[in-house]
């Protein structure tokens, strides 16, 4: 690993710790994070991780570029991965139904599995929490096994509903206010994946350790979610 530092505005540095996206880079991505928030202190307004970078956000005021940039060497020297840091595990309980997830049959054409098969593919396995954007709250996590991996939509709809689970390549996400997208969709999620009255507003973090559980259409609408289907057209 050599990481790399790049200009990004006047007051926004991009730290480049790896170029391709793997699961094994979040202990390195943590630990560069809590290592950055150390080192900036007070002057660091932002910082945002994502696959293989971190944006660092600082007080112009507070801080030189080259002052910046020494912080940043000091916070990288001697990284090292955290055996005890890891995030918080979640279980999303997800409806799977071609009513609020109409790409289900297209992902079963395309991967060969049946639907049922597909259900069961995607909903074993655990996903890393990568990045947050796109929406408040909207984690993109990864990696969906090859057989899952779907380009995105050529033409994004206008309106996808508020918990709706997509596939886009390899990562996979649910939707966590209505917006507009381009992800397949598979199902719905009746968590609510946005609070403005939580800490840290979004109910995931990077680092964090994600499950979806497949539920029945009852067990889906108990825990309130919303089984309008997607107007497909849209």
């Amino acid at each position: 690993m050599k990481p790399q530092v790049e200009v990004v505005a006047i007051d926004c540095l991009m730290v480049r710790l790896f170029e391709v996206i793997a699961e094994d880079n979040m202990p390195w991505m943590l630990a560069a994070a809590q290592g950055l928030r150390r080192a900036f202190g007070e002057s660091l307004i932002d910082l945002v991780p994502s696959y293989t970078t971190l944006m660092v956000h600082y007080d112009l005021l507070a801080l030189s570029p080259s002052e910046a940039r020494q912080r940043i060497a000091v916070a990288l020297t001697d990284l090292a991965p955290s055996t005890t840091q890891a995030g918080r595990e979640h279980v999303l309980p997800v409806w799977y139904d071609l009513s609020v997830g109409p790409e289900l049959a297209l992902l079963s054409r395309r991967s060969g599995l049946s639907v049922p098969e597909l259900i069961e593919r995607h909903s074993q396995r655990e996903y890393q929490v990568f990045a947050l954007g796109f929406a408040p709250g909207f984690a993109f996590m990864g990696l969906v096994e090859e057989a899952l991996a779907a380009p995105r939509l050529n033409t994004p709809r206008k309106r996808v509903a508020a918990g709706s689970v997509g596939i886009a390549e390899r990562q996979t996400a649910a939707y966590p206010v209505v917006s507009p997208g381009g992800w397949n969709l598979i199902g719905r999620t009746p968590s609510r994946l946005f609070d403005r009255e939580r800490e840290g507003y979004s109910l995931m973090q990077p680092g964090d350790r994600v499950r979806f559980a497949a539920v029945e259409r009852a067990e889906f609408l108990r825990l309130g979610g919303d089984d309008t289907p997607l107007e497909v057209s849209a």
